[in-house]
């Protein structure tokens, strides 16, 4: 477990979470006004965006929280012992607060209200099961490498998967509620309407009780050790060879 103190994760996972949705959201707006009627390239241009942003941000504040930023990670985490479940309930508001605010920055820097609520429909079968698939992908991504000790893989990863899940899923892969919470605040290409995100958060809860059963089948005996190292290595063994950088 990690000997950071808590409020500096929570900050990590709050300015973590903020730093995404201006990503994901930012990138959006920006394809759109690049790309005007050229929804594949707009599609691409965030896509790429994301994967990249993703990569760098969990770089810069997995060390002192693990760059969790989703709360379904968060939880899966605590269910196999990395975190514990006060913690991962602790992380919840930071992460979730974090995408509202990263969403109200993005639409500020690009000159629109600070809050707009989304009018973009995304509920169907077919978002519902890709939301399960994209959320069970990614978790996977996230603790086959913990358990293999290939963690210092992952924000690389978690970047590619999600980069890639854009274009497999046609939800464009959310696979984390805060996120989803976060996107209804902006009114934009990658906006998703209030009354289609209880689905999403559904799909992406389902998605992480699968991960569970197979995470369990696959790579059995994952020690709490091993899940502490979600997302990327932040215990005790990373703040000895960087306390000057952290503390």
């Amino acid at each position: 477990m990690t000997s950071v103190h808590i409020w500096r994760r929570l900050l990590a996972e709050f300015l973590g979470s903020a730093f995404l949705a201006a990503v994901v959201i930012g990138s959006g707006i920006a394809a759109q006004q690049l790309s005007p009627g050229n929804t594949g390239l707009q599609l691409f241009e965030n896509a790429a965006a994301t994967a990249a942003g993703l990569f760098t941000i969990i770089l810069m504040f997995g060390p002192v929280s693990g760059g969790h930023f989703n709360p379904v990670v968060s939880f899966v985490d605590a269910a196999f012992r990395g975190l514990s479940w006060r913690d991962a309930a602790a992380y919840l508001p930071a992460q979730v607060a974090g995408c509202i605010f990263g969403a109200v920055v993005a639409n500020v820097m690009f000159s629109k209200a600070a809050i707009e609520i989304s009018t973009k429909h995304r509920a169907s079968p077919a978002h519902f099961l890709s939301e399960v698939v994209a959320t069970l992908g990614l978790l996977l991504v996230i603790f086959a490498l913990a358990r293999s000790g290939r963690s210092r893989s992952t924000p690389a990863a978690v970047g590619a998967y999600i980069g890639a899940a854009y274009f497999f899923t046609s939800s464009t892969s959310f696979a984390n509620p805060a996120i989803t919470v976060g996107r209804m605040f902006s009114n934009t290409f990658a906006g998703i309407a209030p009354s289609s995100a209880p689905g999403f958060v559904a799909a992406q809860i389902v998605g992480a009780l699968v991960t569970l059963a197979v995470i369990a089948v696959l790579y059995p005996n994952m020690t709490p050790s091993q899940a502490s190292d979600i997302v990327v290595p932040h215990d005790d063994r990373v703040e000895t060879g960087q306390k000057q950088a952290i503390r």
